[in-house]
């Protein structure tokens, strides 16, 4: 059952959230409104590096 979990929060969700992070950051940047492109690097970041927070809770 942890598989699963580990599968998801390693995998699916850090692509997701760094999907629709580069979405932002570009609608920001075209924008020109820095609260979008902030927000999206904000995203960009918790995408990247919140696996090696929430994996070692599965382990």
């Amino acid at each position: 059952m942890a598989s699963g979990f580990i599968i998801v929060f390693s995998h699916i969700l850090p692509l997701i959230i760094g999907f629709f992070s580069i979405l932002l950051i570009i609608n920001g940047i075209m924008d020109e409104q820095k609260h979008i492109t902030a927000l999206g690097i904000i995203f960009f970041l918790l995408a990247a590096i919140g696996p090696f927070f929430v994996l070692p809770l599965f382990v």
